[in-house]
């Protein structure tokens, strides 16, 4: 079977070999910021340079600037043996399906052998403070969950780029595995971060050091929140017309 959908046009850097192999990781502008921390962090202890960036005519115009470097908001990056897709900008849930189709269609150029989504779980009070969760496409997936400790979703509903990943990768036969880390809904949590990286650590066997990420909790999570305030100011709102007041822009937040 093949995935029918066309994604984003995924534009690679002068001379890039999309081929990776290993694991790919995906990260998104979900509950808590998640999976843009988790990501933002491996990126850098890996020391992964960039592959290439994922542009589309109707994101919004906007550099987002990373140490004095302007980036696009949504990147891949390449290490040895592991990938990683960032977003750092909430887009629009109907392009859920787009940016999905987006991320397989560079696992599959990319040549990977399964698919981590890092994203976040909103506190609903059902659950305890701090946990983690996963569910897993394939019975392999599934194992890798068990065998590390991760709580398995037994029933329920997961939404947005995530959900469609794990529905396409229980079709298709692909390895998909997500880990859902209870997050605030408040602010960028980067420690419900940290245990998603952990978790990656544990079921991929890469060495990825959390003392910068915890150590600098606060800091990466004011530091997230200022990009996000910001943003507010830059980008086209998705839904209303915000007119001329940019402050009631809804885009990201």
């Amino acid at each position: 079977m093949e995935h029918e959908f066309k994604g984003y046009a995924l534009v690679l850097q002068e001379g890039a070999d999309p081929r990776t192999g290993g694991v790919a990781i995906a990260g998104f502008t979900t509950a808590g910021m998640v999976g843009v921390i988790a990501a933002s962090h491996i990126i850098k202890m890996l020391k992964m340079r960039q592959l290439g960036t994922v542009l589309n005519a109707e994101f919004p115009a906007v550099a987002l600037i990373h140490n004095e470097v302007p980036k696009h908001p949504v990147r891949v990056y390449q290490g040895d043996g592991v990938g990683v897709f960032t977003s750092e900008i909430q887009f629009k849930n109907e392009q859920d399906i787009m940016f999905a189709s987006t991320v397989l269609e560079w696992f599959t150029k990319g040549g990977f052998d399964r698919l981590i989504i890092i994203d976040g779980l909103v506190d609903t009070g059902n659950v305890a403070s701090g946990q983690l969760f996963g569910v897993g496409s394939s019975e392999s997936a599934r194992r890798r969950l068990r065998d590390a400790g991760i709580e398995p979703i037994q029933q329920g509903i997961v939404a947005g780029i995530t959900g469609f990943l794990l529905g396409e990768g229980d079709r298709l036969g692909i390895d998909v595995t997500a880990l859902l880390a209870e997050a605030s809904s408040l602010y960028p949590d980067a420690r419900a971060a940290a245990l998603a990286v952990e978790a990656i650590g544990d079921l991929t066997g890469l060495e990825i050091p959390l003392s910068e990420l915890l150590e600098n909790a606060q800091t990466i999570e004011s530091s997230v929140q200022e990009v996000i305030e910001n943003s507010r100011t830059m980008l086209p709102g998705p839904e209303i017309d915000v007119g001329d007041d940019p402050s009631l822009d809804p885009s990201v937040g």
